[in-house]
């Protein structure tokens, strides 16, 4: 551990840990202002349009399982679905270009800012602590993004096409705000990102001896039926379908932290003998 430093060298290196903090993240914002308007055509905006990889293939899938088959997927071609966005508001394009550009600015750049945090922390730790700060590290990185991507490729568009084409009755149309596209479109991501963080949080209690992995066997079944509706709240389609689809990867994440958790070491020592 490094206690060499006196109190103002920590401070004076902290400020320039913050300066540079400061600095990568101001360089992302200019950048992605400068590039937003060609980022939302072709990745934020890109579920609108029917040529979306997702729709083609839920078309496909939905055919060869017609019992499975969501009404949305299936009652329009995908690739004549489009939903066209308006802007009731006169600033309201102005403000999403700038909150869009520090949301993007932050997700790009967090991995950089939790590494240039560490830099300063890792000096003040043990090696067998600063092994297990890497590896959460990398693994809350790799899982965040993993389930950002499952977001936009997969829970926001099926999202997007039932409740654009939800219709409470046939007279009240249907008409897309883009503000409340943005909005789910950023909650579904982010949502998604922090659920896909479970193998971690499993990870770190188990190294502290809140759980071990015979937690997991004994109440699987409890899980299963709590992935289920929580996949029904992500997705609120209804149709088996869907819900199938997003299960299928929150309870792999379920086994995949059971893995992550040590068992019981009594358990563990009877099973050896």
């Amino acid at each position: 551990m490094d206690s060499e430093k006196t109190f103002w060298a920590h401070l004076d290196d902290l400020r320039g840990v913050l300066f540079r903090i400061i600095g990568v993240y101001l360089a992302a914002c200019i950048g992605l202002f400068a590039f937003m308007p060609r980022i939302f055509d072709k990745i934020i905006l890109a579920p609108t349009r029917g040529d979306f990889p997702v729709y083609g293939f839920f078309e496909r899938l939905a055919h060869s399982a017609p019992l499975l088959a969501d009404e949305s997927m299936s009652g329009t071609p995908a690739g004549s679905f489009s939903i066209e966005l308006v802007n009731i508001e006169l600033a309201s394009q102005f403000f999403i270009h700038v909150s869009s550009t520090f949301w993007f600015a932050l997700v790009l750049t967090l991995p950089v800012i939790i590494y240039l945090l560490w830099t300063f922390v890792r000096p003040g730790l043990y090696p067998k602590e600063r092994e297990h700060a890497t590896a959460a590290f990398v693994m809350g990185n790799v899982m965040f993004y993993l389930g950002a991507a499952t977001g936009y490729f997969l829970v926001f568009p099926l999202t997007l096409r039932f409740l654009a084409g939800y219709q409470l009755s046939p007279l009240i149309p249907n008409v897309v705000s883009l503000s409340s596209y943005m909005d789910t479109f950023f909650t579904l991501l982010l949502l998604m990102g922090l659920v896909f963080e479970l193998p971690l949080l499993a990870w770190i209690m188990g190294r502290t001896g809140l759980i071990t992995r015979e937690f997991f066997a004994r109440y699987r079944r409890h899980a299963i039926v709590a992935l289920i509706v929580l996949a029904a709240i992500i997705t609120p389609t209804g149709d088996p379908l869907t819900l199938f689809v997003v299960f299928i990867p929150v309870y792999i994440l379920w086994e995949f932290s059971a893995w992550l958790v040590k068992p019981n070491a009594k358990r563990q020592q009877n099973e050896e003998k």
